[in-house]
């Protein structure tokens, strides 16, 4: 769609290391995951749209000026999917990204309110995204699982409606693994959704908000104690705050750092002082992932060779970034053992050779 954001300065052979690396993504969005072929066909079949239907003009109308106009864009290509078959297509196609990416498994944040406040039946819905991710996995090999997570700023409407498509019997999906918030950070105070967390970890889900991305570390703190979080999604600011570094690295709570997200959003100015580097020096469990890669410019691959460069890594140190996201994961133990065994088998094969 796009120049990548950023053209990390790594060696040819790294990127090529890389990009057979298998791999778990964990904090990826899946109408944000739409690629510029994808976004300009729903474009076309809608064309009172203002998305542009030329996947050239896209690059211009995914250059954001600052988070709350990213928002605007995301939820002009939300606007997008009208249909099931929408829905289907969609969720199949991000999966044929990852898997091109060598992702063998990803947790796909989903935000079903905005699907089904636009008129999608709710059973429609769920049936598309299960089809979708039974596909996926027999035809890619990739297992797709999903967080629903609340759009904050639709209030508190969305997170009663949220928690109920999640906790439905009737309705909860398969896949579903996790419960998340997304959406705009400032004039939406955490606090307020513990009584629908409360609820998804009651009902076995767990618990995965968006935190510290345009706040300040008071918003994680609130997000771990308020929450309930067991993954902080992105949690940049919490470099800011050193006994809260110390406590998410001797609690093992996982932050999913997504660097480019964060420069396109304007989250953080310059990349070469992207707290990442804190997170690591602080025992921070850090996961890489791609957040919404092509409104970024950007895909998994090139977020870890943007990890290499800032963090220094060589190829164990990248396969042991990848086993962080697998250990993160929400996969049943003998899942993260099978992934965890094929990292170490790719990476001794490449070294080796």
């Amino acid at each position: 769609m796009t120049d990548r954001l950023v053209e990390p300065r790594v060696p040819r052979d790294l990127h090529a290391f890389i990009a057979g690396l298998p791999k778990a993504e964990l904090h990826v969005h899946h109408v944000g995951s739409a690629s510029p072929r994808i976004v300009s066909e729903l474009a076309a079949r809608h064309p009172d749209s203002k998305v542009p239907t030329d996947p050239e003009a896209l690059a211009d109308y995914f250059t954001f000026t600052d988070f709350a106009h990213f928002i605007e864009v995301y939820l002009s290509v939300v606007d997008l999917i009208r249909t099931p078959e929408d829905v289907r297509l969609l969720t199949y196609e991000v999966a044929r990204e990852l898997a091109r990416q060598q992702v063998r498994y990803a947790e796909l944040t989903i935000t079903p309110f905005s699907s089904t406040r636009r008129g999608i039946d709710e059973r429609a819905f769920m049936d598309a995204i299960e089809d979708a991710r039974k596909a996926a996995e027999t035809e890619f090999g990739t297992v797709l699982r999903w967080c629903f997570d609340i759009p904050g700023e639709a209030g508190l409407e969305s997170a009663e409606e949220t928690l109920r498509l999640a906790t439905d019997d009737r309705l909860r999906p398969e896949g579903l693994v996790s419960f998340g918030l997304g959406g705009p950070e400032i004039g939406v105070p955490r606090p307020q959704f513990k009584p629908y967390f409360d609820r998804a970890i009651a009902a076995g889900l767990h618990s995965v908000p968006h935190a510290g991305e345009t706040t300040g570390p008071e918003t994680v703190w609130d997000a771990l104690n308020e929450l309930g979080a067991e993954r902080i999604g992105h949690g940049t600011s919490s470099a800011r705050d050193p006994e809260l570094l110390q406590h998410l690295a001797e609690r093992r709570i996982p932050l999913e750092v997504c660097p480019t997200s964060n420069i396109a959003t304007r989250a953080v100015t310059d990349l070469d002082k992207h707290p990442i580097k804190e997170f690591t020096r602080a025992g921070v469990i850090v996961t890489v992932n791609s957040d919404d890669p092509p409104m970024f410019g950007t895909d998994l691959d090139n977020e870890y060779a943007v990890a290499a460069r800032l963090l220094e890594l060589d190829e164990r140190g990248l396969a042991g970034l990848a086993k962080n996201a697998v250990e993160a994961s929400f996969m049943d133990p003998a899942g993260k053992a099978r992934l965890a065994t094929e990292i170490d088998t790719y990476t001794a094969s490449w070294l080796a050779s």
